[in-house]
């Protein structure tokens, strides 16, 4: 009674079908397969080397002064 028998998989499907019909999911399908080939592409393109963008960095000696907030932390009284 745990497993389902074959029977149980032919009425499975015929409700899929009765309910979606052969057109529909055949194109659910044919859009699966659109989305895969999509991806697999995305995937190729994104293992071609990019152009090197330049490398940014920041000036850690930079000598601009900066505000002490006096709204941050408890005050002592």
């Amino acid at each position: 009674m745990g497993s389902l028998s074959i029977w149980h998989w032919i009425i499975v499907i015929g409700v899929v079908l009765l309910l979606f019909g052969r057109g529909k999911i055949s194109d659910l399908m044919g859009d699966v397969a659109q989305g895969i080939k999509a991806f697999k592409k995305g995937m190729q393109d994104d293992d071609t080397p990019a152009e090197k963008e330049p490398v940014k960095s920041i000036d850690h000696g930079a000598t601009t002064p900066t505000a002490t907030r006096t709204d941050v932390g408890s005050k002592a009284v």
